[in-house]
């Protein structure tokens, strides 16, 4: 069985990811550098802290061009929270460009009335169209969400599932053929997050 590799750039809820791919009965490498890469059928990227530490981080391990080249090349990928937020064109937390994979921003979450920022907790989520990790008709897809900024992406269809936060909705799960990235928790979210993790390794070609 080929591995899922890990991307470990000092920024990511590493063991908890593991743990939640093993208990999947999946082997998992953490890729620390491009000659890694060629032992796994899928990548995934996590993410815990700030936008600009991480690409600084991302960029020591000189791993942002294969990143690029193996989503391009229709290959498996895997983003979580930060690990999402990555992989658009910059974001409001900090100044440096990100990698650009997608095109839009990364905008602070708005204050609205008496939500709290960060937006931390158990929330549902909401379906927008047909996608590889929720079943539309399922109705327990409560999620651990943990988060002060959030994805605008400048084509909208790439989101195929939403939070509500107050009267606003916020991107939880994004979709473009091979890749997928969440701005939830899975490995943190229990029974769901596994349904949900099993559900992308189910999609892995």
């Amino acid at each position: 069985m080929s591995k899922i590799g890990l991307i470990d750039y000092g920024m990511g809820n590493i063991h908890s990811v593991i743990k939640a791919l093993e208990n999947l009965e999946q082997e998992v490498i953490l890729i620390r550098n491009k000659s890694q890469i060629s032992n796994c059928k899928a990548l995934l990227l996590p993410g815990v802290g700030a936008f600009d530490p991480a690409m600084n981080n991302l960029k020591k391990t000189e791993l942002i061009i294969d990143i690029k080249k193996w989503i391009n090349s229709g290959k498996s990928f895997l983003g979580i929270c930060l690990g999402l937020q990555l992989l658009f064109e910059s974001s409001d937390e900090g100044s440096l460009k990100g990698l650009g994979i997608l095109e839009g921003q990364i905008k602070k979450i708005p204050t609205i009335n008496n939500q709290r920022i960060p937006h931390i907790g158990w929330c549902q989520l909401l379906p927008t169209r047909k996608n590889s990790l929720l079943n539309y008709k399922e109705f327990n897809n409560w999620v651990y969400f943990v988060h002060s900024y959030h994805a605008v992406p400048r084509d909208m269809n790439l989101v195929t599932a939403n939070v509500n936060y107050g009267s606003e909705k916020l991107t939880a799960v994004i979709e473009k053929d091979n890749l997928l990235a969440c701005q939830f928790h899975p490995e943190k979210s229990g029974k769901t997050g596994e349904n949900l993790l099993s559900r992308w390794i189910k999609s892995i070609h």
